[in-house]
Order: structure tokens, then sequence, then C-alpha cells
């Protein structure tokens, strides 16, 4: 799970290990490239005409004259796309009135209206186990979903409440949010209860629809429910999938919503390797923590090391990779909580502490830029204090420009990951938002990751042309210079570009450097700073302080690597 600080913190969790939904063009059951959500209107007449039906509803009226009524409104509202606050509305007053007719319905008997046929079943309080049920049909299907309902939720409840309602929906639209969904949406309710937690599971067997996949991606069938107490979306939490055949899918869930498979991309990845990766990752992200806390209390408490920009420079990296490995190890954590306010935290810092990394690795490449290819002439005042309002202070006001908009439109949150070969959903505190994940973190990295790889040409080219000038030594095998172009890489960040190459298929040499380099960062800023300093110890007699910008190391190191 630790392998997620690698992949999904740029690339939210649309990664090339990690399940991810694919938006159709169109609904014909043939795999498309994506297509960006639709834009809605945030207000409408359908949208007032729902609240005037919803103020006028009444216990005594015919709770079936009301859904047709329900029922008229609600698609003059799905010709005008609403936006996803109308449709929260229209399904929950739809699902009001569902429970009403479950209510008032006396004996098992079955209802077709406008959108969708429903049946309410008076359950068998003799039968233990699962009672079985076969979903109301619409739109002539050949084929309709078969129920197991466990008789865990009617016990110890008098006999009017041991009812269950069964929707079959005709269209997914109300639902869809531009999901790929590959069967029928089926609602399943219990008069005015929430039925969750569920020891003994929900099991449907859901006839799917068939697809032709003409691309070279993998996609596989996910049974999924739609969380109308939550963000309305589709969620994987508490369900487990299982493809009895090619056209039927085992759907097995501990609570009772409404559920349908959808149809999702994943990459296929082995699962012995995925441990290892985790192990790797978790242990990395372990040791770059601790190495970066070293870091920082070195700086503190050594003289010397403070009177060095360089020095400042890489204990603010450190210092931002300390708190993004501290917060994302907390991330589930905090998810867990009912406090969400906690998980909303823990989000905020990750978020800031990642913009730090990006933005302190950007200053490593332009002070390396000043301090080896403009050596002369680069005097700047306060020139520390800048570079340090760049540092922490772009990261802080990109997050909060982010957080003012969060107020009214929530997007730092709980964000489920699932991990498709497992099956399993993890829960971590994140960015819900997918404009934030790739309209900020993504094109912030790719600017930084640029602009630091040009650096790094430049400076590479710089080392290895010096290395030249030394006829003597010619023809020795520059290991050194390579060993250090290697920790400048780490350094700058580069190595975060590693990214770019895991999406889109599975590449496990990619995905093991990538762990391996990124989840020790901490580590090796470290061991350069231990190495940098105990050079500057040497050569400290020789030489005298370089004033403002240009501190004493860095200008031995170049002339050490031209004479080296």
């Amino acid at each position: 799970m630790k392998l997620l600080l690698l992949l999904i913190l740029i690339n939210g969790v649309d990664s090339s290990v990690l399940y991810y939904e694919h938006y159709p063009q169109n609904d014909d059951s043939q795999i498309q490239q994506s297509t960006p959500p639709r834009t809605s209107p945030t207000i409408s007449e359908c949208e007032r005409t729902i609240k005037e039906v919803n103020t006028g509803y009444s216990e005594k009226q015919d709770p079936c004259l009301l859904m047709n009524s329900v029922m008229e409104v609600k698609n003059d509202c799905l010709q005008q796309q609403p936006n996803q606050e109308t449709l929260k509305t229209i399904n929950r007053m739809e699902n009001e009135v569902i429970h009403s007719i479950i209510n008032k319905t006396k004996e098992s008997q079955s209802y077709t209206f406008m959108d969708f046929a429903m049946t309410v079943v008076k359950m068998n309080k003799k039968t233990e186990g699962c009672e079985q049920i076969t979903a109301p049909s619409v739109s002539k299907e050949t084929q309709t979903a078969q129920i197991l309902i466990p008789g865990e939720p009617f016990q110890n409840v008098p006999e009017n409440q041991q009812k269950v309602g069964i929707v079959t929906y005709d269209s997914d639209q109300q639902f869809n949010m531009n999901n790929f969904i590959m069967s029928k949406v089926i609602r399943i309710e219990v008069f005015g209860r929430d039925i969750v937690n569920l020891t003994n599971p929900l099991v449907i067997l859901f006839p799917v629809n068939n697809y032709t996949n003409n691309t070279n991606t993998s996609y596989i069938y996910s049974c999924q429910y739609y969380d109308e107490r939550g963000n309305d979306t589709w969620k994987t939490d508490g369900c487990n999938t299982t493809q009895l055949s090619d056209d039927v899918v085992k759907c097995s869930c501990n609570h009772m919503t409404p559920f349908a498979v959808l149809l999702v991309e994943v990459n296929n990845i082995n699962g012995q390797q995925w441990e290892i990766l985790s192990v790797i990752s978790y242990i990395g992200c372990c040791l770059s923590a601790i190495f970066s806390a070293f870091s920082v209390l070195t700086f503190i408490f050594k003289r010397n090391a403070r009177a060095e920009v360089s020095s400042s420079i890489h204990v603010s990296l450190s210092g931002s990779l300390f708190l993004l490995n501290m917060s994302f190890m907390l991330s589930e954590w905090a998810a867990t909580l009912k406090n969400k306010e906690v998980c909303v935290f823990i989000a905020v810092t990750m978020h800031y502490s990642l913009l730090s990394c990006f933005t302190w690795m950007a200053v490593e490449a332009l002070h390396l830029y000043l301090l080896l290819i403009r050596v002369f002439n680069i005097y700047i005042k306060y020139y520390m204090t800048k570079l340090s309002l760049i540092g922490w202070g772009v990261p802080a006001v990109v997050v909060g420009s982010l957080l003012s908009i969060h107020i009214n439109h929530p997007f730092y949150g709980t964000k489920d990951v699932r991990l498709s070969y497992y099956n399993t959903t993890n829960t971590v505190c994140w960015i819900k938002a997918p404009f934030v994940l790739y309209g900020v973190n993504l094109s912030y990295f790719t600017i930084v990751f640029l602009f630091n790889l040009v650096v790094l040409l430049t400076v590479s080219r710089q080392i290895f042309k010096l290395k030249q000038v030394d006829i003597k030594k010619q023809k020795t095998i520059p290991v050194k210079d390579a060993g250090t172009v290697l920790g400048l890489m780490c350094l700058l960040g580069t190595t975060w570009g590693l990214a770019f190459f895991t999406a889109g298929y599975t590449n496990y040499p990619i995905l093991y450097l990538f762990c391996i380099l990124n989840t020790m960062q901490g580590a090796s800023i470290f061991l350069w700073m231990c190495l940098t300093a105990r050079q500057t110890d040497k050569q400290k007699a020789a030489h005298t302080k370089s004033l403002s910008t240009v501190d004493t190391f860095t200008i031995e190191k170049q002339s050490g690597i031209s004479h080296a």
C-alpha cells in the first residue's frame, strides 16, 4: 500500500498499477477513448419543481401517485443534463417515496413505473440463511438478476416491517456520473433503516452486457454501490466481485444500497511483485523520514552547516520530505477516524508538503545553475530569505487558494483506492477532485521536472567538460563524476520523472527503479550533505568564506572536479 506514496501523489489513484474508471464517449458497449465530464447548470427550473413536489409531500398521499409525479419531474430534469446536486435531490426524494411504498405494501406485490420496476417481498421469518428473490424485469429482459437476501436484517423486528423492496432501473442515467455501467442498476431497501455491516453478505447474480475491446488496455468487471450517503459516487467498499462466466458476475456486499457492475480499466501486476514493491517502498519511506530528520537535526546543531546556502537548501528539502512521508503514513489512519476534519488536515498537509518538495527541488536546480554555470556576478541581496519565500511560500499560496474553494466545494478528504489484483479497497486522506490532481499536481510537477532536467543536463555537460581539461587523467573512468551526476539526479528530483514511464502499462524495471530511488531520496540527501561537509572541513583552511550566494564548498567542488 505504501507504493501509493510515489504513484498517486502526482497522478492521483489513476496509475498504472491501480484501478481507475474509464469514461465512454457513447453507450454502445464498446471501449472508446475517454471524454471529460459534461458541465451542467447550477440551478434550473426542474430543481425548483423537485423542491415544490418534495415540500407538498404528505404521508397520507398515495405513494404510487406521488412516484408518478416524481418520475415526470425526474425525466424533465435528466433531459436538461442536471448537475450533481440536482441528481442528489432526485435520488433522495425517489428513495423516500420507495420507502413509503414498502411501508404501505401489506403483502408481496410488484409495481411498474415509468423508469423502473419494483418488487416488495414479505420475508419469511422462519427461513434461515438467505432467501432467493428474482429482481423485477424491465424492457422485456430475457435475463434478470437473482438476489440472495440474508435473514439477519429481519430478525427481532415487528412482522409488518419484515419486508424488502427491490428496484430494477431501466436507465442508469441518474447514477451514471460518466461511469461505464455494464448491468442494470438494482436498488435494495428495507423500510426506515440503512442496512450495513451484514455478517452474511447480500449476494446478487448480475447479468452483464457484452463489450468489444478494441484497445490494448485490459478491463475487468467491478461490483460497486452508489454512495448516496456520501459524495454520490460509485464505490467498492464492502463489495467483492466474482466473475462466474462471460455474462454473469456475482456481487457479495455487506450492505443494501443501489448496486451495479462497472467496467474498469486495469493493468495487471503480479501479486508477488506487488508485495515486493510495497515492502521496498514502505521501508524506503520510513528510512527517508528518519534520515530527513537527521539532516534537519544536524543542520540545527552544527554551526558550520548553517553558514552555507547549499546546506540550508538541502535541509529545507529534507524538511518537506519529512513532512510528506509522515503525513502520508498517517493518511490511512486518519481516514478511519470519525472526525473528518483530521482527515482534511492530513490531506492538506500532504498536498502542501508534496508541492513544497517539488518547489525546493526547483530551488536546488536554480542554485546549482547559479553556482556552476553563472559563477560570477550573481550577488543577490537576502538570497536565502528570497529562496525560502519561494520554497515555502509558493506552495502555501497554491494550497491556500484551493482551500478557499474547498470551503464551498470540498475536495480534500477520504479517497477510495482499489487494488485490483486483490480486489480490496483502501481509504486514504487525499484529494477527491480530478481537476486538482491533474490540473495542479501534474502540471506543477511537469514544469519543475522539465526545468530541473535542463539544469541537470547543462551541469552534467559542464562537469564532464571540466574533466577533459586534465590531460593526465583523461583516460581514467569517470566513476566519481558519474556518482556526482547520480547524486544530483536524486537531489533535483528528476528520478520522479520515471512516473511518466509507468502510465499505460506495467514495466517492472521502471517500477523498481522508481520505488528505490524516490523512497530513498531523504537518505540520499543526508548522505550528500555528509560527504560535502567532510570535503568542506578538509579544504576550509585553504579558502575564505564566499560572499552571499556563493558558498565555499561549491566553488571548491568545481575546482576539485576540474583538477581531480
